[in-house]
């Protein structure tokens, strides 16, 4: 089994255009989470409640505009599985005729949860590449559950 979790999708918008989605606070909550706050900048933390029920925290590593960036990820509740820093995800922004190849990479997580966090991230990626084309995903049905 692979001990990662890797999901690619073509979105019809420029690199900086999916990049900023992930660096502007404002811009990252029209695609995933309801609140939160985004400090892109290295070492740099950032905190989205991500359905309304709980917060998934962590710390940018790495920002290359508009090709990568890399952040630790877990989610701040009491006994997580995954907690805070525990977790890399790793994004790849790679220019095409079409848009932009996103290559999201998640590391480290425990194998319990891979499963789940493969279908968040195929999810919110979806959203985002419907954000960044300048359309509406509408609710999030992930919200309140």
């Amino acid at each position: 089994m692979t001990q990662v979790v890797v999901v690619e999708r073509l979105i019809r918008a420029r690199p900086e255009t999916v990049f900023s989605f992930f660096t502007d606070a404002t811009r990252w909550l029209l695609w995933q989470g309801v609140d939160g706050v985004v400090d892109a900048r290295v070492g740099g933390a950032f905190r989205l409640d991500v359905t309304g029920d709980g917060w998934a925290a962590g710390r940018f590593v790495e920002l290359d505009p508009p090709r990568r960036l890399v952040f630790t990820w877990g989610w701040e509740a009491r006994g997580a599985a995954v907690p805070p820093g525990s977790s890399t995800v790793e994004i790849d922004l790679l220019a095409t005729a079409e848009g932009t190849l996103l290559r999201l990479v998640h590391r480290d997580l425990p194998a319990a949860e891979r499963e789940l966090h493969r279908m968040g991230w195929e999810h919110y990626v979806g959203r985002l590449a419907a954000r960044a084309r300048g359309e509406d995903p509408g609710p999030d049905p992930m919200t309140g559950r």
